[in-house]
C-alpha cells in the first residue's frame, strides 16, 4: 500500500474513532440544561431530577438554565445555536416541538432538523379542573354539568391555557368540538399564571398540570377528569375523559432531552443511555413518578414519537381554527 493509501486509511480509522473517544472522555466540563418554563414548573423540575441524576452518574455538573417565553421558543432557540458537542442541552415539554412548528412562521427552529432527540423522560397527562368557590362554576359537579352549561351559553365559558397552541390550548379546543359546545380560549404566560387565574375566578376551567393535585386534594380545585386514557394513581376517583362521552380523548405532554444537530451519534447514545439508568434509580424515579409516567425511548423512536404527534396535532389545529396570536 502507497504512503499516500496509508494516510487516506489512518485518516478514515481516525474519524470513526474520533466520535468514540469523545463520548468516553464526555462529559469533561459543566453541561447545561436550558429550560423554557420557570423554575418550579413541571418541566423545570424534571429537567432539575434529571440533571441531578446525570451529575452523580456522570461525574460533573449538568446545571439548568431557565429560559422562558415564548412557550419555549427562546430556550429552543439557544439551544438550536450552540456548539453541537453536548455541553448544551435542551429539556423541552412537547408543545415547543409538536405545536409550535404548526402555529408560527418565524419560529427560528425545525425540530427535526435543528435537533437531535436525546429521549423522553415523563409522560404527564392534565386535570380538567373547576374552581368549586368560583360563583360561575360551584355547581358543576362534573364533565355533563360542564358541558351543559357551555351549550346554555355558547362562547360564555371561559377555559384558561399556558399559552396560545400549548396542548392546554389544544386540549380545551378538542373538548369543545367533541362536545359540540362553543368555549372561549383565554391565553397565560405559563401554566402556573393559569392555575392562578382558575384561583382567581378569571376562567371557568382548565386543563391543569399535575402541579395542581395538592390544590385539587385539599378541595381549592376540584378535578372532573383527566386528559389521558387512564385515570391518574393520585387522584384514583378522578374519571378519564374516554369513559365520560369523549371516547379516544387523549391529550399528554412528554418532557423529553435534545441536543443542537451534529451533536455526534456517540454523544447522544450515551446520554440516551445514561437517563434510562438514571430512571430506573429509586430516588428518581419515586420523584419523576410524582411528576408524570415514566418514558424513556432511543433516539429513533423519539424522532418517529415526534413526526407523528406533528401530524395528529397540526389535524386538531386545522379543525379547530386554531392560529398564532
Amino acid at each position: 500500500m502507497g504512503i499516500m493509501a496509508k494516510i487516506a486509511v489512518s485518516a478514515a480509522l481516525m474519524a470513526v474513532a474520533a466520535p468514540a473517544a469523545m463520548a468516553d472522555n464526555y462529559p469533561s466540563q459543566p453541561v447545561r440544561l436550558v429550560v423554557g418554563f420557570s423554575p418550579g414548573s413541571s418541566i423545570d423540575l424534571v429537567a432539575r431530577i434529571i440533571g441531578d441524576g446525570l451529575s452523580k452518574r456522570m461525574g460533573t455538573s449538568f446545571i439548568i438554565e431557565n429560559k422562558t417565553g415564548a412557550n419555549g421558543m427562546i430556550a429552543a432557540r439557544t439551544v438550536q445555536q450552540a456548539k453541537p458537542d453536548g455541553y448544551t442541552l435542551l429539556v423541552s415539554n412537547s408543545s415547543s416541538i409538536t405545536v409550535n412548528p404548526l402555529l408560527f412562521s418565524d419560529l427560528g427552529y425545525e425540530p427535526l432538523k435543528d435537533f437531535a432527540p436525546i429521549s423522553t423522560v415523563v409522560s404527564v397527562p392534565f386535570v380538567l379542573t373547576v374552581n368549586p368557590a368560583n360563583p360561575n362554576t360551584k355547581d358543576i359537579s362534573n364533565v355533563a354539568d360542564l358541558i351543559a352549561k357551555a351549550k346554555a351559553d355558547p362562547g360564555g365559558v371561559t377555559y384558561g391555557s399556558a399559552g396560545n397552541g400549548n396542548l392546554m390550548h389544544l386540549a380545551g379546543a378538542q373538548l369543545a368540538a367533541m362536545s359540540g359546545t362553543q368555549m372561549t380560549h383565554v391565553p397565560y404566560r405559563g401554566a402556573a399564571s393559569m392555575e392562578a387565574g382558575l384561583l382567581a375566578n378569571e376562567i371557568y376551567f382548565g386543563f391543569d398540570t399535575l402541579s395542581g393535585v395538592p390544590l385539587m386534594k385539599s378541595g381549592k380545585l376540584k378535578p372532573l377528569a383527566m386528559s389521558s386514557k387512564e385515570r391518574w394513581r393520585d387522584l384514583p376517583d378522578v374519571p378519564a375523559l374516554d369513559e365520560v362521552g369523549y371516547p379516544g380523548f387523549d391529550i399528554s405532554f412528554w418532557v423529553g432531552t435534545f441536543a443542537p444537530a451534529g451533536t455526534p451519534d456517540a454523544v447522544v447514545e450515551r446520554l440516551n443511555k445514561e437517563i434510562a439508568a438514571v430512571v430506573q434509580e429509586p430516588e428518581v424515579r419515586e420523584r419523576l413518578m410524582q411528576q408524570g409516567n415514566i418514558l424513556t425511548q432511543s433516539p429513533a423512536d423519539f424522532i418517529k414519537k415526534i413526526e407523528t404527534e406533528l401530524g395528529q396535532n397540526g389535524d386538531l389545529i386545522k379543525r379547530a381554527n386554531i392560529t398564532a396570536q
